[in-house]
């Protein structure tokens, strides 16, 4: 439980750290987009490196939905404690991953209060998604949606090559 609460911590601290070291520049949008992306790389970086510790000793998948599967149980599972909730597909590359009490979200009062600053606390999830995605040779878009806290929806659309 210790190491939970250490990772959220961390994980709110990092946010801060970006936003107050973007925060001297004057266009708003500009630094915003900056620094949403600046998290979305290192959590791509962190989600590349986990996804390759973890399937060092797992049989290759055999397609798109089996990729997803271990996502949803086994990744999730080790980085946030829990499966994912829901995962649904339309089978041509899409797929909608739902965590019902998303655990860096938490934190935040629940229902709508502080619903604008969630975006912020979701890109490094994103950018760990699609760096696993990326090592397990996917490409793709990941873009995460809040309409009450602490659930959360993840949209993978899988880049066909």
């Amino acid at each position: 439980m210790a190491d939970d609460a250490l990772f959220e911590f961390l994980h709110m601290e990092i946010v801060s750290h970006v936003y107050k070291e973007h925060a001297t520049r004057e266009d708003i949008d500009r630094e915003r987009v900056t620094c949403v992306s600046t998290l979305e790389a290192m959590g791509f970086r962190v989600g590349q490196g986990l996804i390759e510790r973890f399937t060092k000793d797992c049989p290759s998948f055999k397609d798109d939905l089996d990729v997803m599967k271990f996502l949803c149980k086994d990744f999730w599972s080790t980085v946030f404690k829990k499966q994912i909730d829901n995962l649904r597909t339309n089978h041509q590359g899409t797929y909608v991953l739902q965590d019902n009490k998303f655990s860096l979200l938490t934190q935040f009062s629940s229902g709508k209060q502080y619903l604008e600053e969630a975006p912020k606390y979701l890109a490094f999830s994103c950018g760990m998604i699609r760096g696993a995605l990326s090592n397990l040779g996917l490409e793709g878009v990941v873009t995460a949606e809040v309409s009450i806290m602490p659930s959360c929806k993840f949209q993978v659309v899988i880049q066909k090559l």
